[in-house]
């Protein structure tokens, strides 16, 4: 059996999305074996998921169709690599099940094993502080979005936008990202939120006032 190595993922991702490029694919690799370490995971699983995690449609635009299916897209094209370098079945399924339950918006498949909670959680721990903020940016720029929109009172509510209200990404922060520390799955995991969601918090506090002339 052949390993994945970080040689290989290089291929796998565009230097032209900042969001989901090769260097959020490192981050991730590096979270994700911090977590296994203290979780007590599988290493080659884990591994080899968080290099696979977004290798195929994971890019903002398009209209969103690729984006809401890479975590099943890119399952499959991990069968591919894997079955090429001769693992075996039971692995190949327990990558893909890391892949496939990736995602923060899946409703159709949880995270079930250890390893997939570690790569969901090291996922999502890049999507907190500086780096996350700043990748959420990235994100809405890449998006044709605004950095700060003041959202609706409908939104505010019910998280449904009126019609024509942009998704900024202080939209994707209330939407989404101040929910990501509750989500998380490990102990290691959650104890490195803390920090990184005090920071996304302070931040877009900071931002809303400064746009409102507050500060």
């Amino acid at each position: 059996m052949e390993q994945v190595t970080i040689q290989d993922a290089r291929s796998w991702y565009s230097s032209d999305d900042p969001v989901h490029d090769f260097d959020h694919v490192l981050r991730v690799y590096r979270l994700a074996e911090r977590l296994a370490q203290a979780e007590g995971a599988d290493l080659v699983i884990v591994r080899a998921a968080a290099l696979l995690h977004d290798s195929c449609g994971s890019a903002p635009g398009g209209g969103g169709e690729l984006r809401a299916e890479h975590h099943l897209t890119s399952a499959e094209f991990a069968g591919q690599v894997l079955r090429e370098k001769g693992w075996n079945p039971e692995q190949i399924q327990a990558v893909q099940h890391c892949i496939r339950t990736h995602r923060f918006r899946n409703q159709d498949e949880a995270p079930g094993s250890l390893e997939a909670k570690v790569l969901f959680d090291a996922d999502k721990l890049d999507v907190l502080g500086a780096i996350g903020t700043a990748r959420t940016i990235a994100y809405a720029a890449l998006d044709g979005q605004p950095v700060y929109a003041e959202p609706s009172d409908q939104f505010l509510k019910t998280r449904v936008k009126v019609p024509g209200e942009p998704h900024s990404s202080y939209h994707e922060f209330l939407f989404k990202l101040r929910n990501v520390k509750g989500r998380l799955f490990t102990e290691s995991g959650r104890v490195l939120a803390e920090a990184r969601h005090a920071y996304m918090v302070g931040f877009y506090q900071q931002l809303q006032a400064e746009v409102r002339g507050e500060r």
